[in-house]
């Protein structure tokens, strides 16, 4: 008997008891890999020495202030800390608790720059399909997970959505991987086009898509192309780095790899390492002047901005990061964990491909590799995945409904930061068994 509301409501779950790098102890003493950070969070790992001793200091410092009253040092330090690393022009932070509540943020700071700036017809927002944002309405709503969407559609904010950067399945046949961007790009002109380009508020998209897809990067010249596009019709590019940015793709924001700045860009996940809940959102300095100059606040906030512990917490992670070279590490693993990931799953008859960048990584399944053609969704192949790996001493992160928000099944993979390539081989050989027994159950 439970009195939480868990996810899984008729689920068994094991209780978690304890963490020490990237291993998780249960109550029973079972050891897991945390192959995936849990949803690629927990970037430095487990029961990290050097965050704990932050966060006890803070703790006898000060827990709590509300920002209707005070800033506190930690929160000024940890802003002037993201700002000096952060893309050019990004200077101003608001802080959150989450992803969610970083993409809600950013599309309502968006809404409030053009009603500043005395263009209120501005209110259309744009997407991607197959994109994951956040859970609560605003979030949602520019999500293109349509199974998620759709019993709370009548409560979501209009959104239209264009075709994602899917090179696996949706580049044609003897298409460059130039050409595919400039369709691409084209098919958001389009939109833009027909919507009218002094209505369009904001393109909101992942660097490298998470969750939705299995950590699917752009092809090259696609973002150049989308903000140069913005920037032609006066829209602001909110890029959602929540799961992909703070280091995960080997830079410390994703976008440093595609060479362009975003207008705002959301944050989370691994700007705190699981050690608190924190988020923020970091903008253009022309958004922060235009709100400073006209009504002279944001008009958005939570009881929680700020908070003190968890801005301790993600201060000590990003000085962690850099202390111990943390980047140089994800760069060098995640090339190994690729090779690996070929090597063994490179001529599997169920894999149909692997993709990703740094240590945030993917694995497609697929019932023909020929025609690409994926399982049946009610084989819920990504669940068995995830329960073999399990069986194994191995959390890794499957996800269903990656073709099209019904059909396919992918595998992602992030592991913490401090993975060595030992830890790699083992994660691979965990993760091979598993698939091959999901599959062996599957394809009959």
């Amino acid at each position: 008997m439970t009195h939480v509301l868990h996810r899984a409501i008729n689920h068994d779950y094991p209780f978690a008891a304890s963490g020490q790098g990237i291993f998780i102890r249960d109550r029973d003493g079972k050891d897991y890999i945390d192959a995936s950070s849990g949803a690629a969070v927990s970037c430095l790992g487990h029961s990290h020495p050097d965050i704990i001793a932050a966060m006890r200091a803070q703790l006898d410092t000060l827990e709590y202030a509300h920002t209707s009253f005070f800033t506190t040092q930690v929160a000024e330090e940890l802003a002037d800390d993201l700002a000096a690393h952060a893309p050019k022009g990004l200077g101003h932070v608001f802080y959150v608790s989450g992803g969610s509540e970083a993409v809600e943020a950013a599309l309502k700071l968006a809404r409030q720059y053009f009603v500043e700036k005395g263009e209120p017809q501005r209110r259309h927002l744009i997407s991607r399909r197959q994109s994951y944002h956040g859970i609560t309405a605003g979030a949602l709503s520019v999500s293109g997970r349509d199974r998620q969407r759709k019993p709370f559609a009548p409560l979501l904010i209009e959104t239209h959505h264009v075709s994602p950067v899917y090179e696996y399945r949706e580049k044609r046949a003897g298409e460059t991987p130039q050409a595919y961007a400039e369709r691409l790009a084209q098919e958001l002109e389009a939109k833009i086009e027909e919507l009218g380009g002094d209505t369009v508020m904001a393109f909101v998209a992942e660097p490298v898509v998470g969750a939705t897809l299995g950590a699917v990067p752009a092809v090259d010249g696609y973002f150049r192309r989308v903000r140069d596009i913005c920037d032609r019709h006066g829209i602001l590019l909110i890029l959602d780095e929540v799961m992909c940015g703070m280091g995960r793709t080997g830079t410390l924001y994703a976008c440093e790899q595609e060479s362009i700045t975003p207008d705002i860009v959301a944050i989370a996940k691994g700007l705190g390492g699981g050690y608190a809940p924190i988020g923020a959102i970091l903008l253009q300095d022309r958004i922060f002047d235009a709100v400073a100059t006209g009504s002279g606040a944001f008009s958005h906030s939570h009881t929680y901005t700020g908070h003190p512990l968890a801005c301790a917490a993600a201060l000590a992670v990003q000085r962690v990061m850099r202390r111990d070279n943390l980047l140089a590490n994800v760069r060098q693993q995640g090339a190994y964990f690729m090779r690996r990931l070929q090597e063994r799953f490179g001529n599997h008859p169920f894999v149909g491909d692997v993709r990703g960048r740094g240590l945030f990584l993917g694995i497609e399944l697929v019932a023909d590799r020929g025609t690409k053609e994926p399982f049946d969704p009610a084989h819920k192949l990504y669940a068995r995945i995830k329960s073999e790996a399990m069986a194994r001493g191995l959390l890794v992160y499957p996800m269903g409904g990656t073709v099209d928000g019904v059909r396919g099944d992918h595998v992602l993979l992030a592991p913490p930061f401090i993975v060595d390539a030992a830890a790699v081989d083992q994660i691979v050989d965990r993760l091979g068994e598993a698939i091959d027994a999901a599959t062996a159950v599957a394809s009959k």
